[in-house]
């Protein structure tokens, strides 16, 4: 099961969180960390498992998203973004990558 937490904006919009483990660009197996901004946590979620990544689940509020990353996926186009998951709390500088990137190189995506 996957790690995650959601924020409700003041707009009545939400900001889902996932660490998804394994999942990693390139055959890496590193876990990532997904953002998503949709109306709902439902619709969050039902945009993921469009997009090919069927068994995502939001149980409970563990790993919200922090302020900072809520302003990253604020910001870009498409409202789902994504990086290499901070590995034992260790905040990592890379930056955020549109989600078209992780589907084509990984096994997820769909011909």
């Amino acid at each position: 099961m996957a790690a995650g937490g959601f924020c409700k904006l003041p707009n009545g919009s939400v900001v889902v969180a996932l660490n998804l483990p394994g999942l990693g660009p390139a055959g890496d197996t590193a876990g990532v960390r997904v953002l998503v901004l949709a109306q709902n946590r439902a619709r969050a979620l039902t945009r993921l498992r469009n997009l090919g990544l069927r068994a995502i689940y939001l149980r409970g509020n563990t790993a919200p998203p922090t302020p900072d990353e809520i302003t990253a996926v604020l910001h870009h186009p498409d409202g789902l973004i994504w990086r290499t998951a901070p590995d034992n709390g260790v905040i990592a500088t890379e930056l955020w990558h549109p989600i078209r990137a992780l589907l084509r190189g990984s096994a997820v995506a769909r011909p």
